[in-house]
């Protein structure tokens, strides 16, 4: 397994585990008509720390304190500091976790009550918003395979 301070900008295939040490908020945008979701958080082992990119549902699964595993990630480098990321082909996940929230840097935002009627509307938006993000999430699969396909037809 790969220590922090063995990373190098370019560097690609790292396998590593790391505790989050920290957790900025989520930024939203939107790149070619999809809407993206980032969040920096900082990482480390008892060799060092690395800015870590956390992507769209990775951003929900990690808190502050939790143990996670990048397994072919990438590390590339930005105003001359060393980023780590899972990118397009990685993938990053929690296998231990710190079991609290309060260790989280970001600030829990409480719910108001709801009338009854309210709760209605909510539950109905909330169908529509699970069949977006479903037709999205199709959406976004058969653009990564066009992409994908595209990649390969270039070389």
């Amino acid at each position: 397994m790969t220590k922090v301070s063995d990373l190098k900008a370019g560097q690609g295939k790292v396998d590593i585990e790391v505790v989050v040490k920290s957790k900025a908020e989520t930024r939203t945008f939107n790149k070619y008509g999809k809407d993206l979701k980032v969040a920096n958080a900082t990482v480390g082992d008892e060799s060092g720390e690395i800015s870590f990119s956390l992507w769209n549902d990775d951003i929900e699964k990690v808190k502050v304190g939790d143990k996670i595993k990048i397994t072919n990630g990438y590390v590339s480098e930005f105003n001359g500091q060393k980023q780590l990321t899972s990118g397009k082909f990685g993938k990053m996940e929690v296998i231990s976790s710190s079991g609290s929230s309060s260790e989280s840097s970001e600030t829990p935002v409480s719910s108001p009550v709801l009338t009854s009627e309210e709760e209605t509307k909510k539950s109905k938006s909330k169908k529509v918003t699970k069949k977006e993000k479903e037709s999205k999430q199709n959406l976004e699969e058969s653009s990564d395979e066009s992409t994908e396909m595209s990649d390969e037809l270039a070389i």
